[in-house]
């Protein structure tokens, strides 16, 4: 019984920006669970290397999810080759980063339109595709702390992640009448190729001090979340915003050591 609340045999899941980082550990964790994984990215070398992890029950597609007539093929795609579309895992992003007063309008649209249109492209024809099969669905978006705290140097960044919290809690009012579950995951601080250049840096080491765990994740710390929010479990879970963080964001000052 407890076992297969967590199954994801049968299901398919799309994961966008899935082939590479924190994308990449969750589609690998998605398919360990059973589920069959498509992943999108523009890098072809990068969907190359995911694709032969994933298998036979895996596919890549390549996608800029801010070119709406590219979701809708591309989740026709999915369906076409799987049958269904059943988890949407809205991961693909940007971000920015300098003082505010030197962003540029194109900066700025590129984080938003990312980030939060994005999101709202693959959850609109994805959530058709769900609709269309009756058979519920579920859609999980990855948020940021940074959607939480205010964000210096990276303020089109934040906007745009606040953005996908409020698109969580309102896809998950509409979607509810359809047996769609809508949820956010909120990552702390990971050790990614966009974090690198923390790497050997005073702000390393304080991240570090201000975690609770004691230390910064990995992407492995969030296929657990993943899973949990894309199978039978997170059944009578919609519009949360759930941080996998260490302990972050309740931390109010650095520890001692």
């Amino acid at each position: 019984m407890m076992a297969s609340l967590f199954s994801l045999e049968g299901k398919t899941a799309l994961v966008t920006g899935g082939n590479g980082g924190l994308g990449r550990s969750m589609a690998i964790g998605l398919r360990s669970a059973g589920a069959n994984v498509v992943v999108t990215g523009r890098n072809s070398e990068k969907n190359n290397a995911v694709s032969h992890e994933l298998g036979d029950s895996g596919m890549t597609v390549s996608l800029d999810v801010r070119d709406e007539n590219a979701v809708r093929e591309a989740v026709s795609e999915v369906v076409a080759r799987f049958g269904s579309l059943d988890i949407l895992v809205n991961n693909a992003g940007v971000a920015h980063r300098g003082p505010v007063l030197n962003l540029t309008q194109e900066d700025w649209d590129i984080d938003l339109d990312t980030n939060l249109t994005g999101s709202f492209l693959c959850a609109k024809h994805a959530g058709q595709a769900m609709v269309a099969a009756g058979n519920g669905g579920k859609i999980v978006n990855v948020g940021s702390i940074y959607a939480i705290y205010g964000t210096p140097a990276s303020v089109s960044y934040g906007a745009s992640k606040a953005g996908v919290l409020g698109l969580t809690r309102g896809l998950a009012i509409e979607l509810a009448q359809h047996d769609i579950q809508v949820n956010a995951i909120i990552p702390g601080w990971y050790l990614t190729d966009m974090t690198t250049g923390y790497i050997g840096s005073p702000i390393k080491e304080e991240i570090r001090r201000k975690t609770p765990a004691g230390r910064w994740g990995t992407p492995e710390d969030l296929i657990g979340a993943v899973v949990f929010l894309a199978s039978a479990a997170s059944n009578f879970v919609t519009g949360v915003g759930l941080p996998v963080d260490g302990g972050y964001l309740i931390s109010e000052r650095l520890a001692d050591a």
